[in-house]
Protein backbone atom coordinates (compact mmCIF):
# COMPACT_ATOMS: atom_id res chain seq x y z
CA UNK A 1 0.00 0.00 0.00
CA UNK A 2 1.42 3.28 -1.10
CA UNK A 3 2.36 5.44 1.94
CA UNK A 4 -0.11 8.38 1.80
CA UNK A 5 0.35 12.33 2.35
CA UNK A 6 -1.89 12.48 5.88
CA UNK A 7 0.49 11.05 8.62
CA UNK A 8 -2.37 10.42 10.65
CA UNK A 9 -3.65 7.67 8.32
CA UNK A 10 0.00 6.69 8.16
CA UNK A 11 -0.34 5.38 11.69
CA UNK A 12 -3.59 3.96 11.77
CA UNK A 13 -2.64 2.00 8.31
CA UNK A 14 0.49 0.44 10.63
CA UNK A 15 -2.26 -0.33 13.55
CA UNK A 16 -4.52 -1.89 11.56
CA UNK A 17 -1.61 -4.10 9.64
CA UNK A 18 -0.13 -4.80 13.29
CA UNK A 19 -3.72 -5.87 14.99
CA UNK A 20 -3.22 -3.66 17.64
CA UNK A 21 -6.31 -2.87 18.54
CA UNK A 22 -7.85 -5.46 15.80
CA UNK A 23 -9.69 -4.14 12.41
CA UNK A 24 -11.42 -1.25 14.73
CA UNK A 25 -11.00 2.21 14.19
CA UNK A 26 -12.46 4.78 16.80
CA UNK A 27 -11.97 8.46 16.61
CA UNK A 28 -14.01 10.90 18.52
CA UNK A 29 -14.40 15.15 18.28
CA UNK A 30 -14.51 16.50 21.90
CA UNK A 31 -15.45 19.91 22.05
CA UNK A 32 -16.03 21.99 25.63
CA UNK A 33 -19.23 23.29 25.34
CA UNK A 34 -18.16 27.01 26.33
CA UNK A 35 -18.74 28.86 22.99
CA UNK A 36 -19.61 28.51 19.27
CA UNK A 37 -17.36 26.48 17.05
CA UNK A 38 -14.96 28.08 14.68
CA UNK A 39 -13.56 27.48 11.40
CA UNK A 40 -10.05 25.62 13.44
CA UNK A 41 -13.02 22.98 14.52
CA UNK A 42 -13.81 22.02 11.67
CA UNK A 43 -10.84 20.98 10.42
CA UNK A 44 -10.58 18.85 13.11
CA UNK A 45 -14.43 17.75 12.95
CA UNK A 46 -13.19 16.63 9.29
CA UNK A 47 -10.17 15.05 9.92
CA UNK A 48 -11.90 12.53 13.08
CA UNK A 49 -15.34 12.36 11.23
CA UNK A 50 -13.78 11.23 7.47
CA UNK A 51 -10.38 9.74 8.87
CA UNK A 52 -13.47 6.78 10.59
CA UNK A 53 -15.07 6.90 7.59
CA UNK A 54 -12.02 5.99 5.18
CA UNK A 55 -11.46 3.00 7.53
CA UNK A 56 -14.68 1.63 8.16
CA UNK A 57 -14.85 3.10 11.86
CA UNK A 58 -17.01 5.24 13.66
CA UNK A 59 -16.42 8.54 15.28
CA UNK A 60 -18.08 9.80 18.35
CA UNK A 61 -19.30 13.32 19.52
CA UNK A 62 -18.43 13.52 23.23
CA UNK A 63 -18.62 16.87 25.40
CA UNK A 64 -15.45 17.75 27.32
CA UNK A 65 -18.25 19.36 30.27
CA UNK A 66 -15.78 18.88 33.05
CA UNK A 67 -15.87 22.71 34.03
CA UNK A 68 -19.51 23.58 34.93
CA UNK A 69 -18.76 27.47 35.67
CA UNK A 70 -18.25 28.31 31.42
CA UNK A 71 -20.77 25.89 30.14
CA UNK A 72 -23.93 26.42 28.53
CA UNK A 73 -26.35 23.96 26.90
CA UNK A 74 -26.98 26.83 23.97
CA UNK A 75 -23.25 26.06 22.82
CA UNK A 76 -24.36 22.05 22.64
CA UNK A 77 -27.19 22.93 20.35
CA UNK A 78 -24.97 25.03 18.22
CA UNK A 79 -22.07 22.29 18.05
CA UNK A 80 -24.31 19.87 16.69
CA UNK A 81 -26.09 21.72 14.28
CA UNK A 82 -22.42 22.64 12.85
CA UNK A 83 -21.70 18.72 13.40
CA UNK A 84 -25.13 18.17 10.97
CA UNK A 85 -24.24 20.99 8.67
CA UNK A 86 -20.66 20.00 7.52
CA UNK A 87 -22.46 16.82 6.81
CA UNK A 88 -21.66 13.99 9.40
CA UNK A 89 -23.04 12.15 11.49
CA UNK A 90 -21.58 10.62 14.86
CA UNK A 91 -22.15 7.36 16.49
CA UNK A 92 -22.67 7.91 20.18
CA UNK A 93 -23.13 11.09 21.47
CA UNK A 94 -21.39 11.34 24.88
CA UNK A 95 -20.60 13.65 27.85
CA UNK A 96 -17.12 13.53 30.00
CA UNK A 97 -19.57 13.90 32.83
CA UNK A 98 -21.37 10.41 31.80
CA UNK A 99 -17.76 9.40 33.78
CA UNK A 100 -17.69 10.92 36.45
CA UNK A 101 -18.12 8.18 38.85
CA UNK A 102 -15.43 6.17 37.25
CA UNK A 103 -12.85 9.12 37.03
CA UNK A 104 -13.67 9.22 40.80
CA UNK A 105 -12.47 5.68 41.13
CA UNK A 106 -9.45 6.21 39.26
CA UNK A 107 -8.09 8.92 41.36
CA UNK A 108 -9.06 6.78 43.98
CA UNK A 109 -6.97 3.79 42.52
CA UNK A 110 -3.92 6.71 42.09
CA UNK A 111 -4.20 7.13 45.41
CA UNK A 112 -4.10 4.09 47.41
CA UNK A 113 -1.17 3.09 44.54
CA UNK A 114 0.37 6.17 46.30
CA UNK A 115 0.36 7.90 43.05
CA UNK A 116 -2.00 10.98 43.55
CA UNK A 117 -2.01 12.93 47.44
CA UNK A 118 -4.29 15.96 48.70
CA UNK A 119 -2.50 19.80 48.32
CA UNK A 120 -3.59 22.39 50.23
CA UNK A 121 -1.28 25.24 47.95
CA UNK A 122 -3.68 28.10 46.47
CA UNK A 123 -3.44 27.84 42.57
CA UNK A 124 -0.94 30.75 43.22
CA UNK A 125 1.15 28.47 45.93
CA UNK A 126 1.34 25.97 43.11
CA UNK A 127 2.47 27.96 40.31
CA UNK A 128 5.25 29.39 42.09
CA UNK A 129 6.72 26.05 43.17
CA UNK A 130 6.31 24.65 39.45
CA UNK A 131 9.44 25.57 38.38
CA UNK A 132 10.92 26.67 35.02
CA UNK A 133 11.83 24.69 31.87
CA UNK A 134 15.40 25.19 33.01
CA UNK A 135 14.70 24.96 37.08
CA UNK A 136 12.90 22.10 38.67
CA UNK A 137 10.01 22.53 40.75
CA UNK A 138 9.73 22.21 44.63
CA UNK A 139 8.07 19.19 46.32
CA UNK A 140 5.08 19.93 47.75
CA UNK A 141 4.99 19.50 51.93
CA UNK A 142 1.77 17.74 51.61
CA UNK A 143 3.28 15.69 48.96
CA UNK A 144 3.85 12.57 51.21
CA UNK A 145 0.68 12.67 53.31
CA UNK A 146 0.01 9.06 53.46
CA UNK A 147 -2.54 7.08 51.81
CA UNK A 148 -5.01 6.93 54.46
CA UNK A 149 -5.08 10.51 54.93
CA UNK A 150 -5.38 11.16 51.51
CA UNK A 151 -8.22 8.78 50.76
CA UNK A 152 -9.92 10.57 53.80
CA UNK A 153 -9.08 13.98 52.72
CA UNK A 154 -10.49 13.61 48.86
CA UNK A 155 -13.45 11.47 50.23
CA UNK A 156 -13.68 14.98 52.13
CA UNK A 157 -13.16 16.98 49.30
CA UNK A 158 -16.15 14.96 47.57
CA UNK A 159 -18.56 15.62 50.52
CA UNK A 160 -18.23 19.24 50.15
CA UNK A 161 -16.45 19.86 53.40
CA UNK A 162 -14.43 22.56 51.85
CA UNK A 163 -14.52 25.63 49.85
CA UNK A 164 -13.73 25.75 46.38
CA UNK A 165 -9.36 26.01 45.86
CA UNK A 166 -9.08 24.92 49.31
CA UNK A 167 -8.00 21.66 48.69
CA UNK A 168 -6.68 20.36 45.24
CA UNK A 169 -5.76 16.16 44.15
CA UNK A 170 -2.81 16.21 41.99
CA UNK A 171 -1.01 14.06 40.74
CA UNK A 172 2.62 12.27 42.04
CA UNK A 173 4.61 12.06 39.06
CA UNK A 174 8.26 13.97 39.03
CA UNK A 175 8.55 17.94 40.51
CA UNK A 176 11.97 17.84 37.98
CA UNK A 177 10.30 16.75 34.92
CA UNK A 178 11.86 18.48 32.04
CA UNK A 179 7.96 18.48 31.08
CA UNK A 180 6.54 20.76 32.99
CA UNK A 181 2.91 19.48 32.67
CA UNK A 182 4.03 16.56 34.65
CA UNK A 183 5.14 18.11 37.40
CA UNK A 184 2.39 17.05 40.03
CA UNK A 185 -0.12 18.24 37.97
CA UNK A 186 -3.45 18.81 39.68
CA UNK A 187 -6.12 16.22 39.00
CA UNK A 188 -9.33 16.87 40.58
CA UNK A 189 -10.54 21.10 42.11
CA UNK A 190 -13.45 21.77 44.25
CA UNK A 191 -16.43 23.67 42.86
CA UNK A 192 -19.54 24.31 44.18
CA UNK A 193 -21.55 24.56 41.01
CA UNK A 194 -24.21 23.02 39.48
CA UNK A 195 -23.73 20.62 36.81
CA UNK A 196 -25.83 20.96 33.83
CA UNK A 197 -25.75 16.81 33.84
CA UNK A 198 -25.45 15.62 37.21
CA UNK A 199 -26.80 18.64 38.57
CA UNK A 200 -25.27 19.17 42.16
CA UNK A 201 -24.26 15.60 43.14
CA UNK A 202 -20.28 16.58 42.12
CA UNK A 203 -18.78 19.24 43.82
CA UNK A 204 -15.41 18.63 42.63
CA UNK A 205 -14.62 18.10 39.13
CA UNK A 206 -11.78 16.43 37.37
CA UNK A 207 -9.29 18.35 35.67
CA UNK A 208 -9.11 18.02 31.69
CA UNK A 209 -5.72 16.43 31.51
CA UNK A 210 -7.07 13.60 33.52
CA UNK A 211 -10.64 13.28 32.06
CA UNK A 212 -9.53 13.07 28.43
CA UNK A 213 -7.46 10.22 28.67
CA UNK A 214 -9.65 7.81 31.15
CA UNK A 215 -12.81 9.23 28.80
CA UNK A 216 -11.08 7.52 25.32
CA UNK A 217 -10.35 4.36 26.94
CA UNK A 218 -13.40 4.36 28.66
CA UNK A 219 -15.71 4.60 25.00
CA UNK A 220 -12.61 2.26 23.09
CA UNK A 221 -11.03 5.01 21.15
CA UNK A 222 -8.15 3.55 18.92
CA UNK A 223 -6.51 7.14 17.77
CA UNK A 224 -7.22 9.94 19.78
CA UNK A 225 -6.48 13.02 17.26
CA UNK A 226 -5.77 16.55 18.93
CA UNK A 227 -4.36 20.03 17.77
CA UNK A 228 -0.56 20.23 18.59
CA UNK A 229 -0.61 22.15 21.82
CA UNK A 230 -1.24 18.91 23.36
CA UNK A 231 2.21 17.01 22.46
CA UNK A 232 3.64 18.09 25.29
CA UNK A 233 0.71 16.89 27.44
CA UNK A 234 0.98 13.54 25.88
CA UNK A 235 3.33 12.34 29.00
CA UNK A 236 0.92 13.15 30.81
CA UNK A 237 -2.07 10.99 29.10
CA UNK A 238 0.21 8.11 28.85
CA UNK A 239 0.60 8.29 32.38
CA UNK A 240 -2.68 8.27 33.31
CA UNK A 241 -3.83 5.72 31.63
CA UNK A 242 -0.68 3.60 32.78
CA UNK A 243 -0.87 4.30 36.50
CA UNK A 244 -4.81 3.72 36.41
CA UNK A 245 -4.01 0.46 34.62
CA UNK A 246 -7.60 -0.91 33.95
CA UNK A 247 -6.96 -0.84 30.18
CA UNK A 248 -4.44 -3.50 28.52
CA UNK A 249 -4.00 -1.62 24.56
CA UNK A 250 -4.96 1.97 25.65
CA UNK A 251 -5.74 4.69 23.03
CA UNK A 252 -3.06 6.92 21.65
CA UNK A 253 -2.74 10.67 20.91
CA UNK A 254 -1.79 11.77 18.06
CA UNK A 255 -1.15 15.32 17.29
CA UNK A 256 -1.51 17.53 13.97
CA UNK A 257 -0.90 21.25 13.54
CA UNK A 258 -3.87 23.66 14.10
CA UNK A 259 -5.67 25.25 11.79
CA UNK A 260 -4.72 29.44 11.43
CA UNK A 261 -5.68 31.78 9.08
CA UNK A 262 -4.70 34.96 8.04
CA UNK A 263 -6.52 37.95 9.45
CA UNK A 264 -8.77 35.54 11.52
CA UNK A 265 -8.83 34.86 15.06
CA UNK A 266 -9.13 31.59 16.27
CA UNK A 267 -9.66 32.07 19.95
CA UNK A 268 -13.11 31.43 21.50
CA UNK A 269 -12.06 33.22 24.62
CA UNK A 270 -11.31 36.13 22.08
CA UNK A 271 -14.45 35.73 20.16
CA UNK A 272 -16.52 35.38 22.92
CA UNK A 273 -15.06 38.64 24.59
CA UNK A 274 -16.16 40.28 21.04
CA UNK A 275 -19.83 38.97 21.48
CA UNK A 276 -19.95 39.85 25.18
CA UNK A 277 -18.70 43.43 24.85
CA UNK A 278 -20.83 43.92 21.83
CA UNK A 279 -18.24 44.17 18.93
CA UNK A 280 -20.08 41.62 16.92
CA UNK A 281 -24.08 41.06 16.37
CA UNK A 282 -23.56 38.02 18.34
CA UNK A 283 -21.88 34.23 17.60
CA UNK A 284 -23.03 34.02 14.34
CA UNK A 285 -22.62 37.28 13.37
CA UNK A 286 -21.60 36.78 9.32
CA UNK A 287 -17.78 38.34 10.08
CA UNK A 288 -17.22 35.69 12.80
CA UNK A 289 -14.97 32.69 11.96
CA UNK A 290 -17.83 30.27 14.00
CA UNK A 291 -19.17 27.91 11.61
CA UNK A 292 -22.42 30.04 12.49
CA UNK A 293 -21.32 33.23 11.35
CA UNK A 294 -19.89 31.29 8.22
CA UNK A 295 -23.24 29.68 7.68
CA UNK A 296 -24.87 32.97 7.90
CA UNK A 297 -22.38 34.81 5.50
CA UNK A 298 -23.49 32.25 2.74
CA UNK A 299 -20.34 29.81 3.07
CA UNK A 300 -21.43 26.24 1.89
CA UNK A 301 -20.56 22.73 3.98
CA UNK A 302 -18.88 21.83 0.66
CA UNK A 303 -16.32 24.68 0.40
CA UNK A 304 -14.97 23.89 4.22
CA UNK A 305 -14.47 20.79 3.36
CA UNK A 306 -13.12 21.31 0.72
CA UNK A 307 -10.77 23.80 2.04
CA UNK A 308 -9.70 21.43 4.99
CA UNK A 309 -9.12 18.52 2.44
CA UNK A 310 -6.74 21.08 0.37
CA UNK A 311 -4.99 22.09 3.43
CA UNK A 312 -4.35 18.85 4.35
CA UNK A 313 -2.48 17.64 7.76
CA UNK A 314 0.80 18.95 8.88
CA UNK A 315 2.78 17.85 11.94
CA UNK A 316 4.35 21.43 12.31
CA UNK A 317 1.67 24.89 12.77
CA UNK A 318 1.47 27.15 9.85
CA UNK A 319 -0.26 29.68 8.66
CA UNK A 320 -2.86 29.71 5.84
CA UNK A 321 -3.59 32.48 3.59
CA UNK A 322 -7.16 32.96 3.81
CA UNK A 323 -7.46 33.64 0.25
CA UNK A 324 -7.55 30.09 -0.61
CA UNK A 325 -10.68 29.57 1.88
CA UNK A 326 -12.20 31.83 -0.63
CA UNK A 327 -10.88 30.64 -3.32
CA UNK A 328 -13.09 26.93 -2.28
CA UNK A 329 -16.01 28.61 -1.67
CA UNK A 330 -15.87 30.64 -5.03
CA UNK A 331 -15.26 27.57 -6.88
CA UNK A 332 -18.25 26.02 -5.10
CA UNK A 333 -20.62 29.02 -5.77
CA UNK A 334 -19.91 29.31 -9.27
CA UNK A 335 -21.64 26.46 -10.63
CA UNK A 336 -24.52 26.09 -8.03
CA UNK A 337 -26.09 29.75 -8.24
CA UNK A 338 -27.90 31.87 -10.19
CA UNK A 339 -27.07 35.60 -11.22
CA UNK A 340 -29.08 38.56 -10.75
CA UNK A 341 -28.71 42.16 -11.62
CA UNK A 342 -28.23 44.61 -8.58
CA UNK A 343 -26.77 48.28 -8.63
CA UNK A 344 -25.64 50.15 -5.96
CA UNK A 345 -25.30 53.83 -5.64
CA UNK A 346 -28.18 53.93 -8.44
CA UNK A 347 -27.79 56.30 -11.20
CA UNK A 348 -31.19 56.66 -13.15
CA UNK A 349 -30.66 56.59 -17.28
CA UNK A 350 -33.71 57.46 -19.60
CA UNK A 351 -33.60 56.18 -23.31
CA UNK A 352 -35.02 59.04 -24.93
CA UNK A 353 -35.25 57.59 -28.41
CA UNK A 354 -37.19 54.79 -26.11
CA UNK A 355 -40.97 54.07 -27.05
CA UNK A 356 -42.22 55.61 -23.62
CA UNK A 357 -45.38 52.79 -23.49
CA UNK A 358 -43.16 49.85 -24.38
CA UNK A 359 -41.59 47.28 -22.21
CA UNK A 360 -39.22 44.40 -23.89
CA UNK A 361 -38.71 41.49 -21.82
CA UNK A 362 -35.57 40.34 -22.43
CA UNK A 363 -33.43 36.58 -21.91
CA UNK A 364 -30.12 36.74 -20.08
CA UNK A 365 -28.77 33.31 -18.54
CA UNK A 366 -29.05 32.47 -15.06
CA UNK A 367 -25.39 31.17 -14.99
CA UNK A 368 -22.71 31.31 -17.81
CA UNK A 369 -20.67 28.30 -16.19
CA UNK A 370 -23.89 25.85 -16.05
CA UNK A 371 -26.13 26.14 -19.42
CA UNK A 372 -28.73 24.06 -18.07
CA UNK A 373 -29.58 26.68 -15.55
CA UNK A 374 -31.69 28.09 -17.93
CA UNK A 375 -32.56 31.87 -18.55
CA UNK A 376 -34.39 34.48 -16.95
CA UNK A 377 -36.25 37.50 -18.75
CA UNK A 378 -35.92 40.89 -17.50
CA UNK A 379 -37.87 43.76 -18.08
CA UNK A 380 -36.46 46.53 -20.03
CA UNK A 381 -37.79 50.24 -20.69
CA UNK A 382 -37.40 53.63 -21.29
CA UNK A 383 -35.73 54.25 -17.72
CA UNK A 384 -33.51 52.24 -16.08
CA UNK A 385 -31.20 52.22 -12.98
CA UNK A 386 -27.55 51.65 -13.57
CA UNK A 387 -24.42 51.03 -10.96
CA UNK A 388 -23.29 54.50 -9.69
CA UNK A 389 -19.50 52.88 -10.32
CA UNK A 390 -20.50 52.70 -13.71
CA UNK A 391 -20.33 55.97 -14.61
CA UNK A 392 -17.64 59.03 -14.82
CA UNK A 393 -18.31 62.22 -16.09
CA UNK A 394 -14.63 63.09 -16.39
CA UNK A 395 -13.08 59.34 -16.93
CA UNK A 396 -9.39 58.38 -16.49
CA UNK A 397 -7.61 56.41 -19.82
CA UNK A 398 -8.63 52.97 -19.93
CA UNK A 399 -12.49 53.63 -18.46
CA UNK A 400 -14.51 51.85 -20.73
CA UNK A 401 -17.66 52.11 -19.14
CA UNK A 402 -20.46 55.09 -19.67
CA UNK A 403 -19.40 58.72 -19.86
CA UNK A 404 -20.66 61.39 -22.07
CA UNK A 405 -19.96 60.86 -25.79
CA UNK A 406 -19.23 56.95 -24.96
CA UNK A 407 -21.51 53.86 -26.28
CA UNK A 408 -21.30 51.08 -23.97
CA UNK A 409 -23.17 47.50 -24.15
CA UNK A 410 -26.29 46.90 -21.59
CA UNK A 411 -25.91 43.62 -20.93
CA UNK A 412 -28.38 41.77 -22.27
CA UNK A 413 -30.35 44.30 -24.11
CA UNK A 414 -29.01 46.82 -26.48
CA UNK A 415 -26.15 49.45 -27.16
CA UNK A 416 -26.25 52.45 -24.92
CA UNK A 417 -24.64 56.24 -25.83
CA UNK A 418 -24.89 58.71 -22.99
CA UNK A 419 -25.82 62.49 -24.52
CA UNK A 420 -26.55 64.74 -21.45
CA UNK A 421 -25.96 64.77 -17.73
CA UNK A 422 -28.66 66.18 -16.02
CA UNK A 423 -27.38 67.68 -12.31
CA UNK A 424 -29.29 68.56 -9.07
CA UNK A 425 -28.91 71.86 -7.48
CA UNK A 426 -26.13 70.52 -5.28
CA UNK A 427 -24.12 69.24 -8.48
CA UNK A 428 -24.61 65.35 -8.13
CA UNK A 429 -25.62 63.57 -10.97
CA UNK A 430 -29.53 63.39 -11.28
CA UNK A 431 -29.63 61.49 -14.50
CA UNK A 432 -27.98 60.74 -18.09
CA UNK A 433 -30.24 61.14 -21.12
CA UNK A 434 -29.12 58.72 -23.32
CA UNK A 435 -30.23 56.71 -26.99
CA UNK A 436 -30.17 53.13 -27.72
CA UNK A 437 -29.31 51.93 -31.22
CA UNK A 438 -32.26 49.61 -32.11
CA UNK A 439 -30.39 47.17 -34.23
CA UNK A 440 -28.30 46.07 -31.71
CA UNK A 441 -30.17 44.09 -29.52
CA UNK A 442 -28.35 41.10 -27.62
CA UNK A 443 -28.43 38.17 -29.72
CA UNK A 444 -28.76 40.72 -33.46
CA UNK A 445 -26.36 40.63 -35.81
CA UNK A 446 -26.17 44.81 -35.23
CA UNK A 447 -25.12 43.45 -32.07
CA UNK A 448 -21.72 42.07 -33.25
CA UNK A 449 -20.08 46.04 -33.78
CA UNK A 450 -16.92 46.23 -31.21
CA UNK A 451 -17.67 47.68 -28.33
CA UNK A 452 -15.33 47.78 -25.64
CA UNK A 453 -17.52 48.30 -22.40
CA UNK A 454 -20.45 46.21 -20.94
CA UNK A 455 -22.36 46.98 -17.85
CA UNK A 456 -25.59 46.03 -16.13
CA UNK A 457 -28.99 47.57 -15.43
CA UNK A 458 -32.14 47.08 -13.69
CA UNK A 459 -35.68 48.07 -15.00
CA UNK A 460 -36.78 51.40 -12.79
CA UNK A 461 -40.16 50.59 -13.04
CA UNK A 462 -40.12 47.24 -11.65
CA UNK A 463 -37.00 47.41 -9.61
CA UNK A 464 -36.86 46.05 -5.92
CA UNK A 465 -34.67 48.22 -3.06
CA UNK A 466 -32.47 45.95 -1.05
CA UNK A 467 -29.75 46.59 1.37
CA UNK A 468 -27.36 45.33 1.15
CA UNK A 469 -24.25 44.31 4.05
CA UNK A 470 -20.57 44.22 2.57
CA UNK A 471 -18.16 42.89 4.97
CA UNK A 472 -14.48 42.91 5.34
CA UNK A 473 -12.10 40.76 7.56
CA UNK A 474 -12.66 41.11 11.24
CA UNK A 475 -8.91 41.28 11.90
CA UNK A 476 -6.41 43.88 9.74
CA UNK A 477 -2.65 44.24 9.73
CA UNK A 478 -1.27 47.66 11.25
CA UNK A 479 1.84 49.31 10.44
CA UNK A 480 3.96 47.17 13.21
CA UNK A 481 2.20 44.04 11.32
CA UNK A 482 0.09 43.30 14.18
CA UNK A 483 -3.44 42.04 13.89
CA UNK A 484 -6.01 44.14 15.40
CA UNK A 485 -9.99 44.67 15.22
CA UNK A 486 -11.46 46.27 11.91
CA UNK A 487 -13.13 49.18 12.51
CA UNK A 488 -14.57 48.94 8.71
CA UNK A 489 -15.28 45.21 9.03
CA UNK A 490 -18.76 46.07 7.92
CA UNK A 491 -20.38 48.89 5.59
CA UNK A 492 -23.71 48.95 4.29
CA UNK A 493 -25.68 50.38 1.28
CA UNK A 494 -29.27 50.09 -0.70
CA UNK A 495 -29.48 49.43 -3.99
CA UNK A 496 -31.67 47.85 -6.83
CA UNK A 497 -32.20 44.60 -8.19
CA UNK A 498 -34.00 42.81 -10.92
CA UNK A 499 -37.72 41.78 -9.71
CA UNK A 500 -36.61 38.55 -9.13
CA UNK A 501 -35.07 39.14 -5.72
CA UNK A 502 -38.18 40.31 -4.58
CA UNK A 503 -39.27 36.81 -4.23
CA UNK A 504 -35.85 35.75 -2.18
CA UNK A 505 -36.05 33.96 0.91
CA UNK A 506 -33.56 34.13 3.64
CA UNK A 507 -30.92 31.67 2.70
CA UNK A 508 -31.11 32.09 -0.92
CA UNK A 509 -27.90 32.61 -2.58
CA UNK A 510 -27.05 34.43 -6.20
CA UNK A 511 -24.25 35.73 -7.98
CA UNK A 512 -24.48 39.41 -7.74
CA UNK A 513 -23.24 40.16 -11.71
CA UNK A 514 -19.87 42.03 -11.81
CA UNK A 515 -20.33 41.94 -7.88
CA UNK A 516 -19.81 39.16 -6.22
CA UNK A 517 -21.71 36.29 -4.39
CA UNK A 518 -24.88 37.13 -1.79
CA UNK A 519 -26.73 35.64 0.65
CA UNK A 520 -30.33 36.69 1.84
CA UNK A 521 -29.77 37.23 5.68
CA UNK A 522 -31.48 34.58 7.60
CA UNK A 523 -31.99 36.77 10.59
CA UNK A 524 -32.67 40.35 8.84
CA UNK A 525 -34.74 38.95 5.22
CA UNK A 526 -38.58 39.35 5.62
CA UNK A 527 -41.40 39.26 3.06
CA UNK A 528 -40.97 43.03 2.99
CA UNK A 529 -37.10 43.64 3.02
CA UNK A 530 -34.59 41.91 1.53
CA UNK A 531 -31.10 42.11 3.05
CA UNK A 532 -28.15 40.30 1.65
CA UNK A 533 -25.24 39.57 2.86
CA UNK A 534 -21.57 39.77 1.11
CA UNK A 535 -20.79 36.05 0.84
CA UNK A 536 -17.18 36.78 -1.29
CA UNK A 537 -16.07 38.82 -3.89
CA UNK A 538 -15.38 38.13 -7.68
CA UNK A 539 -12.04 38.00 -8.88
CA UNK A 540 -11.04 41.54 -8.80
CA UNK A 541 -11.71 44.42 -11.75
CA UNK A 542 -11.11 47.59 -12.76
CA UNK A 543 -11.16 50.16 -9.59
CA UNK A 544 -10.83 54.17 -10.35
CA UNK A 545 -8.05 54.97 -7.67
CA UNK A 546 -9.13 57.15 -5.20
Amino acid sequence: MAESKNFIHNIIEKDLESGKYGDKVLTRFPPEPNGYLHIGHAKSICLNFTTAMKYGGKCNLRYDDTNPVKEDVEYVDSIEEDVRWLGFSWDKRLWASDYFDEMYECAVTLIKKGLAFVCDFSGDEIRANRGTLTVPGKESPYRNRSVEENLKLFEEMKEGKYADGEKVLRAKIDMASPNINMRDPVIYRIAHVEHHNTGNKWCIYPMYDFAHPIEDAIEGVTHSICTLEFEDHRPLYDWVLQAVGKWPTPPQQIEFARLNITNTVMSKRYLKAMVDEGTVDGWDDPRMPTIAGLRRRGYTPESIRDFCERIGVAKANSTVDVALLESCLRDDLKTRVESRNVVENPIKVIITNYPEDMTEELPLENNREVPEMGERKLPFSRELWIDGDDFMENPPKKYFRLFPGNEVRFKGAYFITCNEVVKNEDGSVKELLCTYDPTTRSGSEGANRKVKGTIHWVDAATAVKIRIRNYDYLMVEDENGEYVNNPESLSESWGYGEPLLGEAEAGDRYQFFRKGYYIADSGLTTADEKVFNKIVGLKSSFKVKK
